[in-house]
């Protein structure tokens, strides 16, 4: 698949802008996002949602966690989208400034579709026009848009404050929960650790402790499982689930899961259709 394009305004703002292919890749979010849909949609998934952001709709995204994102050109358009990445350096810098009192930890929900603001609305047109020219927004004015952005974001909804000034780190968190919810995300092992609130050398120690093996060895052996069962339980094509499952490319998923099975995934969906015809074959064969 054809990688997308981003116009990087600054080290916060950021213009993406997708060919007339669809795009798919797996992240880790270590800053909080708001965006924008301008054209197109983006589907993106985590642990706990799924959630098909459309032209217009306004997004707030959780720091920490796992991201799968597809990004779909719709109405022969282009994808097109504005993203604001909410740097924890700017989010205390506003805090000081505006001499926040201390938040409590944030409990609620990681992804939150912002209601209709016609403030928000606005702020978001004033930035079109630097989309042509994306030197205009270089730092330090990217700053005060950011900035703009929290306090239009706390106006409309006050209760964003814990959202958006919680700085608390993932603290140690139960592994095998966590590892069961993530494994589909084809994301660096160090990237799971720092999840889990653990070192690289911690959660290599802690999950040979808790699942028998290495991290990768278990991720390629779940992976698999799972492909088995979509393949077999739910008649999945290979070419629709490889990506799903946290595989780079159809041809290693391949490799891997015949290594693992003996067989090829190809030789699981041959097997599913002859059974179904033979089946579709007896309901409709004369009784008696």
């Amino acid at each position: 698949m054809k990688k997308h394009t981003e116009h990087l305004f600054s080290e916060s703002i950021v213009y993406s802008l997708a060919t007339a292919k669809i795009t798919e890749y797996d992240n880790l979010l270590v800053e909080s996002v708001l965006l924008l849909q301008l054209s197109g949609e983006m589907t993106f998934e985590t642990s706990g949602d799924r959630i098909i952001a459309r032209p217009g709709e306004v997004y707030l995204v959780r720091k920490h966690q796992f991201v799968k994102t597809t990004k779909t050109p719709k109405n022969n358009e282009y994808y097109n989208a504005l993203m604001f990445i909410l740097k924890d350096e700017i989010l205390r810098e506003y805090a000081l400034e505006k001499q926040l009192d201390s938040v409590a930890k944030y409990q609620g929900k990681k992804n939150i579709l912002l209601p209709e603001n016609a403030y928000l609305k606005g702020f978001f047109n004033s930035l079109l026009p630097h989309v042509q020219e994306p030197k205009t927004l270089e730092n330090p004015l990217s700053i005060l848009k950011v900035k703009e952005a929290i306090e239009l974001l706390l106006l409309g909804k006050p209760e964003l404050k814990n959202f958006l000034f919680d700085f608390s780190e993932p603290h140690k968190i139960d592994l095998e929960k966590f590892m069961l919810a993530n494994f589909r995300f084809n994301v660096p092992i160090a990237k799971f650790a720092k999840l889990t609130g653990r070192s690289l050398a911690g959660f290599k120690r802690d999950f040979l402790k808790t699942f028998g093996m290495s991290p990768r060895q278990w991720l390629q052996y779940k992976r698999l499982t799972a492909a088995h069962y979509e393949l077999e339980k739910k008649n999945k094509k290979p070419t629709s689930i490889y990506l799903e499952l946290g595989f780079e490319s159809l041809s290693h998923f391949s490799y891997a899961f015949k290594k693992q099975f003996g067989y090829s995934p190809t030789e699981v969906t041959n097997l599913n259709k002859v059974q179904n015809l033979f089946y579709i074959s007896a309901e409709i064969s004369p009784k008696g």
